[in-house]
């Protein structure tokens, strides 16, 4: 049996609180441009949630483009929504994939 458990989130000066999407840009191949309000910016590719659920929809180039900030989230015409936590954290571990990168010796 499954309970439903609700989680509440209360403020707390220690916690550290995930900045809010201010900007979003369409670049190539699905990847998106984003900044956040605490002045970080990142890329997030999206053609790995394409074909999940919800996110089919913005597959179409088109429909894709109309990506634009809701509130402190990004959001498509489609319906289609990620919330900042998500974004933030993802961009975060593609900015940590780039760094390792970058400092592993070229052959």
């Amino acid at each position: 049996m499954v309970k439903n458990r609700l989680r509440f989130h209360l403020y707390d000066e220690d916690s550290p609180m995930h900045p809010a999407v201010i900007s979003v840009k369409c670049e190539d191949d699905y990847v998106l441009s984003i900044a956040f309000d605490n002045g970080e910016s990142g890329l997030l590719d999206m053609k790995p949630y394409l074909n999940f659920g919800i996110f089919k929809k913005i597959k179409d180039p088109d429909i894709f483009r109309t990506v634009h900030v809701s509130f402190d989230a990004i959001a498509w015409e489609s319906g289609a929504d990620i919330d900042p936590e998500f974004v933030y954290e993802k961009c975060r571990v593609a900015q940590q994939d780039a760094s390792a990168d970058a400092d592993k010796p070229r052959r």
